[in-house]
């Protein structure tokens, strides 16, 4: 992960407040549904734990930018809002992007936040959801408290996400596996464009012989992907299959247990740089000689 300084490498707990702002990060939705119980809420709950400091979003995906400007939505990107608050005479910055998994949007989110350091004493970009073995252990019991309670023998539930091109994808494949280590073989972790794939899910619930799947986006937003992919072409191509097939149209936004973990990633970035592969190295070697 990224750390950014120019001078300043202790926590901010000395920095003024009113040289101190949060920007959330997000792909964004045109959903506006989905963006109210999702994106909004979030931002909401960070003006509420940091009322002294001024909480700021963004949106990086420019599809999405444009049509909700069609509408008279205005969202900025990351680097408009960086620009912006430089200009209000803000000095420190914590970037908190509400990416799953750190794959390419979150590298994408670095590299803008890299590109604005001469305009800030320091910016540190915060964690996605899923970024530690401690984290894959929170998401894992929060989704097991909330959608195997009641989940008959006969029934899987199959978590579905969006999948990325880069090494980051293995994300998917652990937290699947962490269902099964912790004895919730019920569970399943899919990706629209990644792995593991349709193929893959099919095989796991023919072995299974269950006769009813429960698809759930493993999204922070249930936007155009879980209504057109997951409800649409997966509910489909399963229901063909012979499985009785429902779906849970609610991202992982949604979920307050979910949003009190990006929260925890905005306070450790607070207390210190979140340190790229090299300087974690040197720090592991000092403190281990």
């Amino acid at each position: 992960m990224l750390c950014m300084a120019t001078g300043y490498a202790g926590s901010f707990d000395n920095v003024p407040k009113e040289k101190t702002a949060i920007l959330m990060v997000h792909f964004g939705t045109t959903f506006d549904d989905t963006r109210k119980l999702t994106i909004d809420v979030i931002n909401e709950k960070a003006k509420n734990q940091f009322p002294d400091i001024k909480v700021m979003e963004a949106y990086t995906s420019r599809i999405i930018i444009d049509r909700l400007k069609k509408r008279g939505i205005s969202k900025p990107t990351p680097k408009e809002a960086l620009l912006r608050l430089a200009a209000d005479g803000f000095t420190h910055v914590i970037v908190q992007g509400t990416n799953v998994i750190d794959g390419i949007e979150a590298e994408v989110l670095r590299n803008d936040a890299a590109l604005m350091t001469p305009f800030f004493k320091e910016i540190r970009v915060g964690r996605p959801l899923l970024y530690s073995v401690k984290d894959g252990q929170k998401v894992v019991d929060i989704l097991k408290d909330r959608y195997g309670e009641d989940l008959s023998a006969k029934s899987a539930v199959v978590l579905i996400g969006h999948g990325t091109s880069t090494p980051a994808n293995a994300m998917y494949s652990q937290i699947d596996y962490m269902f099964s280590a912790a004895g919730e073989p019920r569970f399943h972790v899919a990706t629209v464009e990644g792995y593991p794939t349709y193929d893959t899910t099919l095989v796991k619930l023919k072995s299974s012989k269950v006769k009813n799947v429960i698809l759930v986006p493993f999204m922070f937003v249930a936007g155009d992907h879980a209504r057109n992919d997951i409800d649409g072409e997966w509910r489909g191509e399963l229901e063909k299959e012979g499985y009785k097939v429902s779906s849970i149209l609610e991202g992982l936004g949604q979920i307050p247990e979910v949003q009190d973990i990006y929260i925890d990633h905005i306070k450790e970035a607070f207390k210190a740089p979140v340190l790229d592969a090299g300087s974690q190295k040197s720090q592991y070697i000092k403190e281990n000689l």
